[in-house]
């Protein structure tokens, strides 16, 4: 490592490591208010899933190389674009 880390004057990962176990993030830097407003929406929803369906949907997914996440929203666009064509 070239440079030297900018609070801790170390010059090494290993004395980084030993500075910051030793000193807290609160004694470096100035503590200035900040006004901020969050809007936290959650864009995810969960669903209990049957065991055995979950068991051979990890299998699947681990199986094509994507996560059980994935997999899932990949077959659930999918049957949802076959139900709203089947109403056309």
């Amino acid at each position: 490592m070239g440079n030297q880390s900018s609070v801790s004057q170390c010059a090494s990962y290993q004395d980084i490591g030993a500075f910051w176990d030793a000193h807290d993030a609160s004694e470096h830097g100035a503590d200035n208010a900040v006004e901020m407003d969050v809007a936290i929406a959650s864009q995810r929803h969960y669903f209990a899933v049957d065991l055995d369906l979950y068991s051979r949907i990890r299998v699947l997914a681990y199986e094509r190389g994507v996560s059980e996440e994935t997999l899932l929203n990949i077959f659930l666009k999918e049957r949802l674009e076959q139900c709203e064509q089947a109403q056309l």
